[in-house]
């Protein structure tokens, strides 16, 4: 019978939609040691996942693109928008942490053309800009008229938004988590994006992918994503309790399926280590009774030496 007492005991941890691989080790704390935030593989954090999911479910809306602007890139999301086709790949920073970009420039003064920008992503940014109005405006003047923006920005449910671009440091890292940002978003986030001319829709990931879905995807289920185009309404959020996205029937199907694939790899498992136990006694058993054997011959053979010698 083979070994299989040293079959493989953990199982797959998670799958990570950033680099498409199913991840057997454990996911690594993020930045701020919240765990599962890190994939032991390529790096992404939740915020990358949920884009790559994001852009998949965006994809029917993403074809024959011209422009594609990323505002402050990252290596995992730069390595997501270069898989979608277009024909002009623009990187921008304004230059204060010396990452690589196509050209330096403020968000609040982007050096495109009207109408010019088919998707946009601007992650993380709004919260550092003292005028973030202006920037909002800017990012509604480059949009073409098909254009899609993807939004994220620090935000609490049930306040208003809190800035002072005044305060020290000292006083930022208390009140809005860290050294260089100027605010905490709020509920009114929406209005703000409304008022510069931007249309805005929430989408969270249990709204996206269902609630199911998001511990597989390790996914943070309050992360909130702005899908914004030119316009002037707020539409209803993607919430979880919402109609969702359609995928949520069949990430769940398929989650339920691998559920149960995994209790038939755990019974699988029990009884290889079952067999595995009684492999081992019978070995046991087998050496004991052939250590008796090769005694009771020596015991005859030293009998028969003595009837010899007489």
């Amino acid at each position: 019978m083979p070994d299989v007492s040293g079959a493989r005991r953990d199982a797959a941890k998670g799958y990570c939609a950033a680099c498409g691989s199913t991840v057997g080790r454990p996911f690594r704390p993020g930045p701020d040691g919240r765990p599962d935030a890190v994939c032991p593989r390529c790096g992404s954090l939740e915020r990358h996942r949920f884009l790559s999911l994001l852009l998949g479910v965006l994809a029917p809306e993403l074809r024959d693109l011209d422009t594609v602007v990323e505002i402050a890139p990252s290596r995992q999301s730069t390595a997501l928008l270069d898989r979608v086709e277009a024909r002009r790949r623009v990187t921008l920073d304004a230059g204060y942490d010396h990452r690589a970009v196509d050209a330096l420039a403020s968000v609040t003064a982007l050096p495109l053309r009207d109408g010019s920008v088919d998707l946009l992503v601007c992650y993380h940014v709004l919260e550092h800009v003292p005028d973030d109005c202006a920037a909002m405006r800017e990012i509604a003047r480059v949009l073409s008229p098909r254009g899609i923006a993807l939004l994220e920005v620090p935000i609490k449910g049930g306040v208003a938004t809190e800035e002072d671009p005044s305060a020290t440091p000292e006083e930022r890292v208390r009140r809005f988590g860290q050294r260089d940002h100027v605010r905490w978003y709020g509920d009114d986030f929406d209005s703000r994006l409304c008022d510069a001319g931007l249309a805005s829709v929430r989408v969270t990931p249990p709204a996206l992918v269902g609630e199911s879905a998001v511990q597989w995807f390790r996914l943070m289920p309050h992360e909130v994503v702005w899908v914004v185009h030119p316009g002037r309404e707020a539409s209803s959020p993607m919430l979880a309790d919402g109609t969702g996205s359609g995928l949520t029937a069949a990430f769940d199907a398929v989650l339920g399926d691998l559920a149960r694939a995994q209790e038939r790899l755990e019974r699988s498992r029990a009884r290889a280590d079952r067999l595995a136990a009684e492999r081992d006694a019978l070995r046991a058993r087998l050496s004991e009774a052939s250590a008796q054997q090769r005694a009771r011959e020596r015991g005859v053979l030293t009998r028969l030496r003595r009837v010899a010698r007489l």
